[in-house]
């Protein structure tokens, strides 16, 4: 791993943990998600308001490592206002990211510092955490 994205990764980490994005609870939202990591207790609920336009507006909150909220503090940002469809292909380039050598071409900075969670592969669910249940989520609206 490069300096440069170990450095990266850190100033992520501690900004998004450290002050999330739109990290509040929204009962009223009509899509409220549940990820959750039984391995170590990393708690979200994720909360989605889609329509025609997309995905309209989003949330969480919850508990977790600084890494699994950071992550998804950035899930939050990079999704909002987005089409279901292009909100699709963010997360399947971030969990292919997760995995292995893949094509950079689009990676927001956000995204790409957690490339380095490659190297540390207990971490990786932290990081993917709230990513898979948006995959999931997007996968049955988009049915």
């Amino acid at each position: 791993m490069t300096e440069k994205l170990k450095q990266l990764y850190q100033e992520v980490i501690l900004r998004h943990s450290k002050n999330p994005v739109h990290f509040a609870k929204k009962t009223d939202a009509p899509y409220q998600l549940k990820a959750y990591n039984p391995l170590c207790g990393d708690s979200f609920e994720i909360y989605v308001e889609a329509g025609e336009k997309g995905l309209t507006a989003l949330g969480f909150h919850g508990i977790g490592c600084a890494i699994s909220k950071a992550s998804a503090s950035v899930m939050v940002q990079l999704l909002e206002k987005q089409s279901l469809a292009e909100a699709a292909e963010i997360v399947a380039q971030f969990l292919n990211m997760l995995e292995a050598e893949s094509d950079e071409r689009g990676l927001k900075d956000e995204m790409r510092a957690f490339q380095a969670v490659r190297e540390y592969p207990g971490r990786k669910k932290c990081v993917s955490l709230a990513w898979e249940e948006m995959h999931h989520f997007l996968e049955k609206i988009n049915a």
